[in-house]
């Protein structure tokens, strides 16, 4: 007698049901399933196993996977989800036809892990932090705000529009940067390939001439061979400069230097800045208008900051708040930046010689501008705190935006002059001596 595999909804409790079932047809099966008081959602035949290994992979379906799961994956995922809820589909049917739409990866792997964790009696809140790397604090949290207020598919819907906005932030930056690096790229390589092959056959032709070469030509002969002599220093420079830079900051106030160097840099520190503002806003504006505690999301959006200045700024809002204040007197008492001779000591790698006194004009401008604190302020006194964080979270994505399409408007013109500057260089100090050759003949 063949056996069948039915999920079923028990028809007086509404729980989710798995089981076998033996019987002579599919029909018969269906019967005996509804006679037991159940409502058949899914039913098929039951295969023989071809041994314990594969009735292993079979059963759970992961697959061996490194790393986290991507978060373009997670956010549609989440809005996938939001879907399903706002139709009415149960949560446990949602999550298993989801987690079959997925690739084999970290989250496949999670979702199954979810749902296994949901079988056995846990919250999706609750299943969800077991899988870290595919589900972070504030979406945890997030989830279970919304489970505790009974309104899971408004949360879902939140936080899928969260998520895309911050991916299309994301996506700006980094199309932003694309092209100056790829410029930059190819120049190198057509610089390192001159100076390794062009530049030493004119050094022979001058060196049979036995002519006296111009200093500008003598400087590209001498660029020529220390490149010809330690052209693996090209690559390995930058790499050596990332590892010592990751090794420093392993020490926190390093780590902090280096944040507050980032925050200041000229030109480029504005984009970081109004990035953290605007994902921080928006962050924090979320997690308040989804009914988590103020305290524990001032904690989640310190930790998803991603800079140190900013996690010692909602630290202290955080110490201010537990002793009966305000955000807005806080967030601008804490905004401005201590003096750190970390991030003197990157300014003046930057620019040898005058960096400490860059640093020293520059660091006390606070991180939070006064539009800022006033909005919150204005939220505070109207009781719509999480309104006016979204309003500064729009308003910083337009200012990132247009500050993105101004640097690449400005680095279009700058690699323009630097590569036509480099190969000015070239043809001159190669066509000097030619030129004086010519007329020492003639």
């Amino acid at each position: 007698m063949p056996t069948f595999q039915f999920e079923a909804i028990d028809a007086t409790t509404g729980k989710e049901i798995r089981d076998v079932i033996e019987a002579p047809t599919e029909a018969e099966a269906q019967t005996t399933i509804r006679q037991m008081g159940y409502m058949v959602t899914k039913l098929k035949v039951a295969k023989a196993a071809k041994g314990k290994g594969a009735a292993a992979k079979k059963k759970n379906g992961r697959s061996f996977a490194l790393g986290s799961a991507k978060t373009k994956d997670v956010t549609l995922f989440t809005r996938q989800l939001s879907i399903l809820q706002d139709a009415g589909l149960p949560i446990m049917r949602s999550l298993k036809v989801l987690a079959e739409m997925q690739k084999p990866g970290p989250l496949k792997n999670a979702l199954l892990d979810v749902t296994d964790e949901i079988e056995g009696g846990a919250t999706l809140s609750e299943a969800m932090s077991k899988s870290p790397k595919a589900f972070d604090r504030l979406y945890c949290n997030m989830i279970r705000a919304g489970e505790t207020a009974g309104a899971l598919e408004v949360i879902l819907r939140r936080l899928s529009e969260f998520m895309e906005r911050a991916q299309s932030l994301k996506r700006k930056v980094k199309g932003a940067m694309v092209y100056p690096v790829v410029v930059v790229s190819v120049a190198v390589g057509i610089l390192t390939f001159i100076m390794l092959k062009i530049v030493p056959q004119f050094k022979k032709m001058f060196d049979d001439f036995g002519t006296e070469l111009p200093a500008m030509t003598q400087i590209l002969i001498d660029i020529s061979n220390w490149v010809a002599a330690y052209w693996y220093l090209i690559p390995a420079i930058p790499f050596a400069f990332r590892l010592f830079l990751k090794l420093l900051c392993k020490i926190p106030y390093f780590r902090m230097g280096w944040d507050l160097f980032s925050l200041k840099v000229v030109v480029f520190g504005q984009l970081v800045e109004k990035n953290i503002m605007s994902r921080s806003a928006r962050t924090l504006g979320t997690l308040l208008a989804s009914g988590v505690p103020i305290l524990e999301a001032l904690n989640i959006t310190k930790e998803t900051s991603g800079n140190m200045m900013f996690e010692r700024l909602f630290a202290k809002v955080s110490e201010s708040i537990r002793d009966g204040e305000a955000i807005a007197k806080p967030l601008k008492e804490y905004s401005v930046p201590p003096l750190n001779i970390g991030a003197a000591f990157f300014w003046t790698l930057l620019v040898p010689g005058a960096g400490a006194l860059l640093y020293l004009m520059k660091y006390k401008q606070p991180v939070v501008d006064d539009l800022v604190v006033n909005m919150v302020d204005v939220g505070e006194e109207s009781g719509e705190l999480d309104t006016m964080l979204y309003k500064v979270a729009d308003v910083y994505d337009e200012e990132v935006a247009v500050l993105t399409e101004s640097l690449t408007s400005l680095m279009e013109p700058l690699l323009i002059v630097f590569l036509g500057g480099a190969v000015g260089f070239i043809v001159i100090a190669l066509f000097m001596p030619l030129i004086k050759l010519i007329q020492t003949l003639t």
